[in-house]
Protein backbone atom coordinates (compact mmCIF):
# COMPACT_ATOMS: atom_id res chain seq x y z
CA UNK A 1 0.00 0.00 0.00
CA UNK A 2 1.20 3.47 -0.80
CA UNK A 3 0.04 6.78 0.59
CA UNK A 4 0.75 10.39 -0.15
CA UNK A 5 -0.10 12.40 2.95
CA UNK A 6 -0.57 16.15 2.90
CA UNK A 7 -1.10 18.27 5.99
CA UNK A 8 -4.00 20.59 5.20
CA UNK A 9 -5.91 23.50 6.67
CA UNK A 10 -8.89 22.32 4.66
CA UNK A 11 -9.73 20.04 1.76
CA UNK A 12 -12.68 18.54 -0.02
CA UNK A 13 -13.50 16.05 -2.74
CA UNK A 14 -16.27 16.58 -5.28
CA UNK A 15 -17.90 13.91 -7.46
CA UNK A 16 -20.42 14.89 -10.13
CA UNK A 17 -20.75 18.35 -8.60
CA UNK A 18 -21.46 17.02 -5.08
CA UNK A 19 -19.10 17.29 -2.10
CA UNK A 20 -18.58 13.73 -0.87
CA UNK A 21 -16.07 14.54 1.86
CA UNK A 22 -14.46 17.56 3.46
CA UNK A 23 -12.32 18.37 6.50
CA UNK A 24 -10.68 21.33 8.17
CA UNK A 25 -7.30 20.86 9.85
CA UNK A 26 -5.93 17.39 9.25
CA UNK A 27 -4.59 15.15 6.51
CA UNK A 28 -5.46 14.46 2.92
CA UNK A 29 -4.48 10.83 2.25
CA UNK A 30 -4.17 9.63 -1.33
CA UNK A 31 -4.21 5.83 -1.03
CA UNK A 32 -2.96 3.31 -3.57
CA UNK A 33 -3.64 -0.41 -3.05
CA UNK A 34 -1.21 -2.78 -4.75
CA UNK A 35 -1.40 -6.44 -5.73
CA UNK A 36 -0.60 -8.56 -2.69
CA UNK A 37 -1.77 -5.99 -0.14
CA UNK A 38 -3.84 -7.36 2.74
CA UNK A 39 -5.57 -6.07 5.85
CA UNK A 40 -2.16 -6.26 7.55
CA UNK A 41 -0.86 -3.45 5.32
CA UNK A 42 -3.97 -1.35 5.97
CA UNK A 43 -3.55 -1.78 9.73
CA UNK A 44 0.16 -0.96 9.64
CA UNK A 45 -0.27 2.09 7.42
CA UNK A 46 -3.23 3.53 9.33
CA UNK A 47 -1.39 3.13 12.62
CA UNK A 48 1.70 4.84 11.22
CA UNK A 49 -0.29 7.77 9.81
CA UNK A 50 -2.40 8.24 12.95
CA UNK A 51 0.76 8.43 15.05
CA UNK A 52 2.82 10.74 12.84
CA UNK A 53 3.87 13.82 14.78
CA UNK A 54 3.67 16.33 11.94
CA UNK A 55 1.51 19.06 13.48
CA UNK A 56 3.10 21.99 15.25
CA UNK A 57 2.92 22.63 18.98
CA UNK A 58 2.95 25.98 20.79
CA UNK A 59 6.71 26.24 20.07
CA UNK A 60 6.19 25.72 16.33
CA UNK A 61 7.83 22.26 16.50
CA UNK A 62 6.35 19.20 14.80
CA UNK A 63 5.41 17.35 17.99
CA UNK A 64 1.69 16.69 17.67
CA UNK A 65 -0.20 13.83 16.04
CA UNK A 66 -3.58 14.00 14.34
CA UNK A 67 -5.58 13.09 17.45
CA UNK A 68 -3.68 15.70 19.49
CA UNK A 69 -5.11 18.48 17.33
CA UNK A 70 -8.53 16.86 16.89
CA UNK A 71 -7.92 16.73 13.13
CA UNK A 72 -9.69 14.72 10.50
CA UNK A 73 -8.64 12.79 7.43
CA UNK A 74 -9.95 12.77 3.91
CA UNK A 75 -9.03 9.47 2.25
CA UNK A 76 -9.08 9.38 -1.56
CA UNK A 77 -8.46 6.17 -3.50
CA UNK A 78 -5.73 6.69 -6.09
CA UNK A 79 -4.59 3.69 -8.15
CA UNK A 80 -2.13 5.89 -10.09
CA UNK A 81 0.17 5.81 -7.03
CA UNK A 82 0.93 2.23 -8.06
CA UNK A 83 2.23 3.28 -11.48
CA UNK A 84 5.49 1.96 -12.87
CA UNK A 85 7.17 4.72 -14.89
CA UNK A 86 10.56 3.05 -15.41
CA UNK A 87 10.16 2.31 -19.12
CA UNK A 88 8.73 4.49 -21.84
CA UNK A 89 6.45 7.44 -21.33
CA UNK A 90 3.18 5.71 -20.58
CA UNK A 91 2.77 4.54 -16.96
CA UNK A 92 2.12 0.85 -16.37
CA UNK A 93 -0.55 0.15 -13.74
CA UNK A 94 -0.13 -3.63 -13.46
CA UNK A 95 0.92 -3.32 -9.80
CA UNK A 96 -2.42 -1.76 -8.85
CA UNK A 97 -4.86 -4.14 -7.20
CA UNK A 98 -8.06 -4.89 -9.10
CA UNK A 99 -11.11 -2.96 -7.85
CA UNK A 100 -12.70 -6.06 -6.28
CA UNK A 101 -9.62 -6.33 -4.04
CA UNK A 102 -8.71 -2.67 -3.69
CA UNK A 103 -12.11 -1.29 -2.67
CA UNK A 104 -12.59 -3.51 0.41
CA UNK A 105 -9.01 -2.71 1.51
CA UNK A 106 -9.64 1.01 1.00
CA UNK A 107 -12.77 0.75 3.17
CA UNK A 108 -10.88 -1.30 5.76
CA UNK A 109 -8.11 1.31 5.87
CA UNK A 110 -10.72 3.98 6.61
CA UNK A 111 -12.18 1.81 9.37
CA UNK A 112 -8.68 1.35 10.82
CA UNK A 113 -8.19 5.13 10.93
CA UNK A 114 -11.31 5.30 13.16
CA UNK A 115 -9.92 2.47 15.30
CA UNK A 116 -6.67 4.42 15.66
CA UNK A 117 -8.53 7.27 17.34
CA UNK A 118 -9.40 9.51 14.39
CA UNK A 119 -12.98 10.66 14.87
CA UNK A 120 -13.52 12.32 11.49
CA UNK A 121 -12.75 10.06 8.53
CA UNK A 122 -14.15 11.41 5.28
CA UNK A 123 -13.90 9.68 1.91
CA UNK A 124 -14.03 10.17 -1.80
CA UNK A 125 -15.94 7.73 -4.01
CA UNK A 126 -13.91 4.67 -4.96
CA UNK A 127 -13.24 4.51 -8.69
CA UNK A 128 -14.97 7.81 -9.46
CA UNK A 129 -13.58 10.81 -11.31
CA UNK A 130 -12.93 13.09 -8.33
CA UNK A 131 -12.00 16.73 -8.03
CA UNK A 132 -9.86 17.30 -4.95
CA UNK A 133 -9.14 20.77 -3.64
CA UNK A 134 -6.94 21.57 -0.69
CA UNK A 135 -5.11 24.25 1.18
CA UNK A 136 -1.77 22.61 1.96
CA UNK A 137 -0.38 23.59 5.36
CA UNK A 138 3.38 24.04 5.44
CA UNK A 139 3.56 22.50 2.92
CA UNK A 140 4.04 19.16 4.63
CA UNK A 141 3.84 16.22 2.22
CA UNK A 142 4.99 12.67 2.96
CA UNK A 143 5.07 9.46 0.94
CA UNK A 144 4.75 6.14 2.77
CA UNK A 145 5.05 2.69 1.24
CA UNK A 146 4.20 -0.23 3.52
CA UNK A 147 7.02 -2.23 1.89
CA UNK A 148 9.44 0.20 3.54
CA UNK A 149 7.91 0.16 7.06
CA UNK A 150 9.64 -1.73 9.83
Amino acid sequence: MKAVIQRVSRCEVVVDGNVTGSIGDGLLILLGVENGDTEKEAEKLSSKIAGLRIFTDENDKMNLALADIGGGVLVVSNFTLCANCRKGRRPNFEAAARPETAEPLYEYFCQCMHENGIAQVEKGVFGADMKVSLLNDGPVTLVIDTKELA
